[in-house]
């Protein structure tokens, strides 16, 4: 992994301490929610009854690890089979945009995201992971939409 990447990281922890990643609804919903860095919009989840109809509300960070925690998490709690990708973008790290990419077009040999435009796309997760996300989860692409209602209206839907 990039240092100077990881030292930029470690110093925004320090300067913009955000501590809130997910928060758990229902075990048995097949919907997850993904905030990208809205932390307004996580707390609207949270602070709303739409928490106990989705599985999982939480934010995405970056194009590595967090993307990582994301194929994890859906490959252990099969029962989710949607993500709504919603709220900002990740300035630079365009981590909404890196988690689309890998679900069209996967990793190349060095586990990077094909076509990802990200600074460092690269993962830890196995290939049997990251094929169980590309062929079993629905990608709803919501990326810059922060209003809460039609975001609900979306997750309606599904």
């Amino acid at each position: 992994m990039n240092t100077l990447g990881e030292t930029i990281g470690e110093l925004c922890k320090i300067i913009l301490p955000i501590t809130e990643e997910s928060y758990s609804g229902n075990p048995d919903s097949s919907i997850a929610v993904c905030t990208l860095s809205s932390i307004d919009l996580l707390k609207k989840f949270v602070n709303s009854e739409i928490l106990n109809h989705i599985s999982i509300a939480g934010r995405l960070l970056s194009e590595n690890k967090g993307i990582d925690s994301i194929i994890k998490h859906v490959n252990k709690n099969q029962k989710i089979t949607t993500i709504i990708v919603c709220g900002k973008e990740v300035w630079g790290h365009k981590a909404g945009h890196s988690l689309f990419r890998l679900h069209k077009n996967g990793v190349d040999k060095n586990k990077r995201i094909i076509n990802s435009t990200s600074p460092d796309p690269h993962l830890t997760v196995s290939k049997p992971e990251i094929q169980f996300f590309q062929n079993n989860i629905t990608l709803v692409n919501l990326i810059n939409e922060t209003d809460f209602e039609i975001i609900l209206d979306k997750i309606r839907i599904y």
